[in-house]
């Protein structure tokens, strides 16, 4: 248990130091995208379920979608750097495409809070841009 806790801790590390690279080679906007993806993507589908064009189903699969992205347990922990949040981001966008279809990129765009960089990538990947 210890060599564990070792080792996530070594993980963590690692991934606020890449972090802080980022910050420190002046790509302020990359850091804050993957520190922030999270709390963004459930900002913005706390969003999207307030919106009154979106109908009950999608409602529900964005709240489940809330309730995937802020548990603690993931298919790969968010704490490994890159794969901890790309399979978020793969989620996120097979939900958001599917949303996407429904209210359109403009009220996806309405919605985000978080810097576009981040916003572009899930964009990419769910089809959309």
């Amino acid at each position: 248990m210890k060599t564990l806790l070792i080792i996530l801790g070594a993980v963590l590390g690692l991934y606020l130091l890449f972090i802080l690279v980022l910050v420190v080679l002046g790509k302020r906007s990359q850091a804050r995208a993957i520190a922030g993806f999270i709390p963004d993507c459930i900002l913005l589908f706390k969003r999207l379920v307030q919106d009154p064009r979106m109908s009950r189903r999608y409602k529900l699969e964005l709240g489940l979608l809330i309730g995937y992205l802020a548990l603690p347990i993931d298919l790969i922990p968010d704490f490994i750097p890159v794969a901890g949040q790309l399979d978020d981001a793969i989620i996120v966008a097979v939900v958001l495409r599917r949303v996407i279809k429904r209210v359109g990129v403009k009220v996806i765009k309405k919605h985000w809070a978080g810097p576009i960089y981040s916003l572009n990538v899930i964009l990419e990947l769910s089809g959309s841009r």
